[in-house]
């Protein structure tokens, strides 16, 4: 299994951080996400979409695996996977997505950390990685995020990497099954 595991892996870079391993996610980190992203069902869902009933099966995973590597390969997102503890427990995603080329050179991210490695910084190292990934490696001109207004911890998150809030977007995603308002933030490559 762990051949198959190794020939299905998505291949990508490996993004270092204040204490923090980004690096694509991989076939053999199916239990360690499920595990994480149901223990910490009640604590996401009020941020996210509705998850789909088949979410954290297995199949699902590889679905993912997939878009994730055509996507990187295509080079419109490069998702990340946030390891704590020297690279061993995975504690969150981060996701540049929507990168846009030519006249934008932009890109869009977003992120989540289970709630046992909530408020303890590892989604602000792991934004900060990415920024500078962003930034440095794919030479991005600007980043956009956004966040629920009622979610401070994410929009501390941003605040504290640098973003600028921009505005307010009415009905702008849908987020456990309601049309949301979110608040909008962006970060220029010359203002970090």
């Amino acid at each position: 299994m762990a051949l198959l595991d190794w020939m299905s892996d998505v291949a990508g870079p490996v993004v270092r951080g204040d204490g923090v391993l980004l690096r694509p996610p991989r076939a053999g980190d199916y239990a360690a996400w499920s595990t994480l992203r149901d223990g910490s069902r009640d604590y996401l869902q009020p941020w996210e979409p509705a998850w789909p009933e088949d979410d954290l099966t297995k199949a699902a995973f590889r679905r993912r695996l997939s878009i994730y590597a055509r996507e990187m390969e295509l080079g419109h997102a490069w998702p990340f996977f946030v390891l704590v503890d020297g690279g061993k427990t995975l504690a969150g995603a981060v996701t540049l997505s929507n990168v846009r080329r030519g006249v934008a050179e932009t890109g869009t991210l977003g992120y989540w950390i289970g709630q046992p490695h909530s408020g303890q910084g590892v989604a602000t190292a792991a934004v900060q990685a990415v920024v500078g990934y962003a930034f440095d490696k794919l030479k991005l001109h600007r980043l956009e995020a956004a966040c629920l207004p009622t979610n401070h911890g994410s929009r501390r998150v941003l605040e504290k990497s640098g973003f600028r809030n921009e505005g307010r977007a009415r009905a702008y995603l849908k987020i456990n099954g309601e049309w949301a308002d979110h608040l909008l933030f962006g970060l220029v490559e010359d203002e970090r």
